[in-house]
């Protein structure tokens, strides 16, 4: 059975714990009370049973079985039905976890179909078990208790979002460093969270502005405009996180772009300076290349040579291959390759 809690209230106050939907709709009717009915992953034909005795609206029932819903916030005649996407982040893996909450709130009852660990449910009961006051005021109220508990459970993932980018702020001007991927990651935490929290404003506006024709109570409007002041805050500290890290972005783009600027002058310099060495290099070959020639050709020992029987043939050649260095020499000088 996926009933996690059940509980029938009459002015604020539990007077009775079914143990089965049908005895639920049993008492609901014999006490002329509330029904708090809370499951978790349920079957389909559990949602059926439900729908079929509180007349809930097909549409609205295909979106609790097939899950993977946006936030919103529909009514279907005199019954609200409002998919919520609770968080909690995940600080070894630096993500936020996503969850989806179904909820139900009639006239006469609040169902609740959870199909992830938070928000605690369980928390909220208590909560208002605690407060008949409160609790007396309707499902509207346990309506209020739930949207006020999800709202405090994104704090932690506001704190965790928040510590990442203050982590990545700091090491953008280190050495060596690359968080780009790091930048990128988080920014698509946040896009997503943002998915989930961006739909409650106009949730809580509609709500509000429906308060008057359908008889919500004073005190407990206050309460719903309570939670829309901390939506609010919520969602401007949400756009901080996407404008900070746009920046990070940017930044870190630059500091890339920069250093390999750095490494690409570098590299022409070290080009540079390598050319210089193979210019010496050249010349000096080039230098002692043109006495080899002289001497390679007197070398040979022909027989029949010019200016083999020459008294002046030694010293020509001599000065020729020391006169052919030295303006080559005198060449390349000039040049600036030597």
């Amino acid at each position: 059975m996926a009933i996690v809690d059940n509980g029938i209230y009459v002015d604020g106050v539990r007077t009775d714990t079914p143990h089965t939907l049908d005895e639920t709709f049993q008492l609901m009717h014999a006490r002329e009370g509330m029904g708090w009915i809370g499951l978790y992953r349920p079957s389909e034909e559990e949602v059926r049973q439900v729908a079929a005795e509180f007349g809930l609206h097909e549409l609205a029932v295909e979106d609790a079985l097939t899950g993977h819903q946006r936030s919103k916030l529909e009514r279907y005649g005199e019954t609200l039905f409002i998919v919520l996407r609770p968080a909690r982040y995940l600080d070894v893996a630096e993500e936020v976890e996503f969850g989806e909450l179904h909820v139900f709130v009639g006239p006469s009852f609040v169902v609740t179909i959870r199909h992830a660990e938070t928000p605690s449910l369980s928390r909220v009961r208590g909560r208002m078990e605690h407060d008949p006051e409160l609790l007396a005021r309707g499902p509207e109220a346990v309506l209020y208790a739930i949207l006020d508990e999800l709202v405090d459970e994104y704090s932690p993932v506001l704190a965790g979002l928040e510590n990442d980018i203050d982590e990545i702020e700091a090491q953008l001007f280190l050495e060596e460093s690359d968080v780009t991927q790091r930048i990128y990651e988080l920014s698509s935490e946040v896009i997503d969270f943002q998915k989930a929290t961006q739909p409650l404003q106009p949730m809580l506006e509609n709500l509000l502005r429906g308060s008057a024709k359908y008889a919500v109570d004073l005190e407990l409007q206050r309460y719903l405009r309570d939670v829309l002041d901390h939506i609010l805050t919520l969602s401007e500290r949400v756009s901080t996180f996407r404008a900070n890290l746009d920046n990070a972005l940017t930044v870190e783009a630059t500091i890339v772009a920069r250093r390999q600027n750095e490494e690409m002058r570098r590299m022409t310099e070290e080009s540079i300076r390598q050319g210089e060495e193979v210019k010496k290099i050249s010349s000096w070959a080039a230098i002692f290349f043109a006495p080899t020639i002289v001497a390679g050709i007197y070398g040979m020992n022909f027989e029949v040579m010019p200016e083999l029987k020459w008294a002046a043939g030694y010293p020509m050649a001599i000065g020729l291959m020391v006169g052919g260095a030295f303006v080559l020499y005198l060449v390349f000088k000039k040049r600036g390759w030597l």
